[in-house]
């Protein structure tokens, strides 16, 4: 009979005794960002844990924008508010053009002016083109009287009949140096005309290089989804961009994103590699928002695992696209990933 307490004691020792080492040794797992954790589930499946990034598919980055035949900085007349939501071919900002106004003015009067010289140049020529053809046709008409002339050269004195000859013989000269003259005049002229073609053509080019300049100055999306301002170095210290400031081109801008499109990029060990494939699934939970939870499915995962310089821990690259659409869902957030892999049945399927 005493037998059966002293069992009692010892059972309820030992279960004290494991109940008390195992709060410490869960509370001090070290925990680290690209090293995930295995964690059985109830139901057995097994569940493993990392970290990862919120990123959006669709994005769009503007920038200060590239203008042709021009460095320095041009200056921000406006700007989208942070934070609205765009459509596509909405104006995102707009910058000074007073300066690329004046040179496409300057450009297109030039061009006008070479244009005008152009059609000057090919009316003069085409005038003495068809005064030419008249006086080679005069000289043709003197030549053919000269030669008729010399037909009647056995009803005319020896005098008369020279007389002819010479003069058929200068008709004939007259005639092979105007052909010669009005050839090489016409290739003159055409290539004058070609030079004058090639300077506006020229011209023609430097306005549109102005033109398009003007029309940098006003910035569309390319996409619609909502903005985020970049920080920039302005005015001694790192901030949004505003109304007003002198911006180099080039400079990040803003960042259109789509936020009905949002993945979790994460990293799984080599270890647990294995889950990652066809009908794997994931809990996301941010960092940020603790209390929001959101499902999604496995998208892509890189085919080889990488690791950190000098460092001994190898992990996959991994995608996971959330289901839900949620304002809170934003880029570069830090999110607790719960991965699961596929259910048995579904693997047995593939």
């Amino acid at each position: 009979m005493r037998t059966l307490p002293n069992a009692l004691v010892i059972a309820a020792v030992s279960c004290a005794v494991v109940t008390s080492c195992g709060g410490p040794a869960q509370a001090d797992l070290p925990v680290a960002a690209a090293k995930t954790q295995p964690v059985a589930e109830s139901s057995g499946a097994p569940l493993v844990r990392s970290t990862g990034t919120v990123q959006a598919i669709r994005v769009f980055n503007v920038q200060v924008p590239q203008i042709s035949g021009q460095g320095g900085r041009i200056t921000l007349t406006r700007i989208v508010p942070n934070g609205v939501r765009v459509n596509e071919g909405d104006v995102l900002a707009e910058f000074d053009s007073t300066q690329q106004l004046e040179q496409l003015r300057e450009a297109e009067a030039k061009l006008d002016d070479l244009t005008h010289q152009l059609e000057q140049k090919r009316a003069t020529y085409r005038s003495d083109a068809a005064k030419r053809r008249q006086t080679l046709r005069e000289a043709e008409a003197d030549l053919a009287k000269a030669e008729l002339q010399l037909r009647k050269g056995e009803l005319l004195s020896e005098i008369e009949r020279l007389k002819n000859e010479a003069k058929a013989e200068s008709a004939r000269a007259r005639v092979a140096s105007l052909q010669k003259s009005a050839e090489l005049r016409d290739r003159m002229e055409a290539a004058l005309v070609r030079v004058a073609e090639l300077q506006r053509d020229r011209q023609k080019v430097s306005v549109e290089r102005f033109q398009t300049n003007v029309q940098k100055m006003v910035v569309k999306s390319a996409i619609g989804g909502m903005v985020a301002h970049q920080s920039i170095w302005r005015s001694g210290s790192m901030g949004p961009p505003q109304e007003g400031d002198q911006l180099w081109t080039g400079q990040q801008l803003v960042r259109i994103f789509d936020p009905t499109n949002m993945v979790v990029d994460a990293t799984v060990n080599e270890s647990d590699g294995a889950v990652l494939g066809p009908g794997a699934r994931a809990r996301i939970r941010l960092d940020a928002y603790p209390e929001a939870l959101f499902e999604a499915d496995f998208e892509s995962a890189s085919p080889v695992a990488s690791a950190a310089l000098e460092s001994p821990i190898r992990t996959f690259s991994a995608r996971f696209r959330v289901k839900q659409v949620d304002p809170r869902l934003l880029p570069d957030l830090s999110a607790s990933v719960e991965i699961l892999p596929a259910p048995p049945q579904q693997v047995a399927q593939r």
